[in-house]
């Protein structure tokens, strides 16, 4: 967590909030059995105005919903959020067939009796953690209904056959949604009423920047600008209405990176890690072209990163 730490008091993100998170944390510790679920971020989420805003949300002891297109940092940021306060989280995953069961809990049938197996939710309200909602908007309504005592002022999980749980006063949920994917659907209102949101904006070329020199910091300066570049392109033309969310992959474009230094060519392996994903014939000679204006098809390992 210090690294974290430093990183947002590099950032200029207020002292004030910090020094709050920082005394929360050392006034709500986890016990030992749980360490292992605080998260240790891979990547770091670049934003003053959305961290404070985040970090202001999870204080007041509400729940946060974070909107936004692919890869603009929604899990990264949540991510961040436990580690920085110091909570266990509990990851789940939506899909259109997960019901009240998957989410609460279900009876089994263990040592000869019947008994009650907790679900993820149960678990991160009992337990005080940070419970990660992915993609919130692709499951069905009738399956989320079951959070509204949780998420709301009630703070409860009440259980046919089991007693009423009420929540732990660290427990957080932070959902997020995209609503550009396959298979998502409108959230209904009573929902999104139990929760703050947070609109979250693409990333800034300077960021995208600052990210490629962090993460892989033998890339030469040219081409950190050329790579952010290129995916400001894949941006322009997305916006524009040419490119699908598919080519926003934020993800294919560091494993690329990762791939080239193993020294697969630098086209090839944009191809591997996005191009190759996309699966419209248009929009894959779209991408190659955009690529073919930034990469030139013969550049060397050498161009691209430092010796």
């Amino acid at each position: 967590m210090t690294d974290l730490t430093d990183f947002l008091t590099r950032e200029g993100i207020s002292a004030e909030l910090l020094q709050e998170v920082q005394d929360y944390s050392a006034t709500h510790p986890v016990c030992d059995e749980l360490k292992g679920r605080v998260p240790v971020p891979h990547y770091f989420y670049y934003g003053k105005k959305i961290w404070e805003e985040a970090l202001a949300i999870l204080l007041s002891g509400k729940n946060l919903l974070l909107i936004g297109d692919k890869s603009t940092g929604k899990n990264v940021l949540a991510e961040n959020l436990a580690t920085v306060f110091g909570r266990p989280i509990w990851d789940i995953s939506f899909h259109v067939n997960m019901d009240a069961a998957s989410l609460i809990g279900t009876d089994t049938f263990r040592d000869g009796q019947v008994q009650f197996r907790p679900g993820p939710v149960y678990q991160c309200a009992q337990e005080g953690g940070f419970g990660i909602l992915d993609e919130i908007n692709m499951a069905r309504n009738e399956a989320l209904a079951v959070l509204h005592s949780v998420l709301d002022f009630r703070h409860v999980i009440d259980i046919p056959g089991y007693d009423r749980i009420p929540l732990s006063e660290d427990t957080r949920f932070i959902a997020t949604m995209n609503y550009n994917y396959a298979g998502t659907r409108e959230l209904n209102e009573a929902l999104v009423s139990r929760f703050a949101v947070i609109r979250m904006p693409s990333i800034e070329t300077k960021n995208l920047e600052r990210l490629l020199q962090e993460h892989i910091p033998d890339l030469t300066t040219k081409y950190i600008q050329q790579f952010a570049l290129l995916f400001l392109d894949f941006q322009k033309k997305h916006e524009a209405g040419e490119l699908t969310s598919k080519a926003l992959d934020l993800r294919g474009l560091l494993d690329s990176i990762h791939l080239m230094h193993r020294g697969i060519p630098a086209r090839e392996a944009l191809d591997l890690g996005i191009t190759n994903k996309i699966f419209d014939t248009y929009e894959a000679s779209l991408i190659r072209d955009l690529i073919a204006a930034r990469i030139p098809s013969k550049l060397k390992i050498s161009e691209v990163f430092h010796s």
